[in-house]
């Protein structure tokens, strides 16, 4: 197997270059096989309840039922958080990170690796700067007029956007919209390959209780209630409080449970979506080198693959993070069952084998990748911070409750 080098980034970079790097890794479940993993739940769009997300794929020859652990967009998130705690502690090369930070007066930050819509995002179309819209000032409106031809201004301003994905769904015209370079999920292949048909596969179910060791049922009149919510009230979201002094209302002299606010035990009931089990765990990720070659930096083509190689060696220093950290969810314990299988395509049908990428091979590249970008294209890849002021119309009508 060879060692991923710059070089091997540059070239793919190139017109005619690698189309993709994969990375292929078995999981299991940190238990063995016989343990039972949460996987990721949705809501259906029609209907109560969670459930999983099931689809058929092609695996060692043969079609085979499969559970969604983690989708791409979670994927990537999980990239960007790792990002982010290497920028916070200061850790280079990805503290040379170029973003764009959005401060309100309470304290709370966000930059747009941690915002849904990256460089689009609403919280800062919402802000301002130096007292002003910030759609108004000229370097947010340069990132935002960027096409394909020159995203140099996106470069320097927000690049997270160019490796994992942005669209400037709300503008009326010249809308921003790029596609992400880096794509992975997790599924698994559930043990159970008896139904051929998504649609009669059966979610699993658990029981789930509560003991309360001090008072097993807890039951109120609706004053009773209505005095223990104004207690705790400026804790709690606002449609919890709504749910409470409903039932306080309808209670009226006669008495309610508690259960609303965490009193008294809950007898187990089998309605909480349950684990599923596997056959086969498997990671997978692409960072397509074809999609890095549409976009130009202003540099010449010299300069503009080795802006390419330098946004390919970013998303390769978050992904290296991202893997090192199998932190899921509660009740999906996963460890690797063997080395990622990594490839570089070689063309007409032929790879490259490469051996796994890991932290400080990603940050050696990244950091080449750094100076070449700057040699050759002149690009400030410097730490800049882009400060707006963040629009306290968003936080004062915030609420803790999501929408349904």
């Amino acid at each position: 197997m060879a060692v991923l080098d710059f070089n091997h980034l540059l070239a793919a970079c190139r017109p005619g270059g690698a189309a993709t790097l994969t990375s292929v890794t078995d999981l299991v479940a940190a238990e063995g096989p016989h343990g039972g993993i949460a996987p990721a739940r949705f809501v259906p769009e029609r209907g109560g309840g969670g459930t999983y997300c099931y689809e058929q794929r092609f695996i060692d020859g043969e079609a085979a039922n499969c559970v969604l652990i983690d989708s791409k967009a979670s994927q990537l998130n999980r990239v960007e958080d790792e990002i982010v705690k290497a920028i916070t502690d200061g850790v280079e090369p990805l503290a040379l990170t170029p973003r764009i930070v959005v401060r309100y007066a309470d304290g709370t930050t966000a930059s747009d690796l941690q915002l849904p819509h990256r460089l689009y995002d609403g919280h800062i179309r919402a802000g301002h700067v130096d007292g002003k819209s910030i759609t108004e000032h000229p370097t947010y409106r340069d990132a935002r007029n960027a096409t394909p031809a020159n995203v140099r201004p996106i470069l320097e301003l927000a690049p997270t956007t160019l490796v994992l994905g942005g669209w400037d769904s709300t503008r009326r015209a010249r809308q921003g919209r790029y596609r992400s370079a880096l794509t992975g999920e997790i599924i698994g292949e559930l043990a159970d390959q008896s139904s051929q048909k998504i649609n009669d596969i059966q979610t699993p179910l658990r029981g789930g209780a509560r003991s309360d060791a001090i008072a097993a049922s807890v039951r109120l009149t609706g004053k009773q209630l209505e005095e223990l919510l104004v207690d705790q009230e400026a804790e709690l979201s606002t449609k919890l409080a709504g749910k409470i002094r409903e039932e306080a209302k309808k209670a009226k002299n006669g008495r309610t449970s508690a259960s609303t606010l965490g009193l008294g035990s809950i007898p187990p009931t089998l309605a909480n979506l349950g684990l599923v089990s596997c056959r086969r765990i498997i990671r997978s990720h692409v960072l397509s080198f074809a999609a890095l070659r549409q976009l130009r930096f202003g540099a010449g083509p010299d300069g503009d693959a080795a802006c390419r190689a330098l946004l390919a060696a970013f998303a390769l220093a978050g992904l290296a993070r991202a893997n090192a950290e199998l932190n899921l969810r509660a009740n999906c314990n996963l460890r690797e069952a063997d080395a990622p299988v990594t490839e570089l395509d070689a063309r007409y049908g032929q790879v490259v084998s490469l051996d796994p990428i890991d932290i400080t091979a990603a940050d050696a590249l990244l950091s080449e990748a750094v100076e070449r970008a700057r040699a050759s294209s002149g690009i400030c890849w410097e730490a800049q911070v882009f400060d707006v002021v963040g629009n306290e119309l968003v936080v004062d009508n915030s609420d803790a409750d999501a929408e349904e």
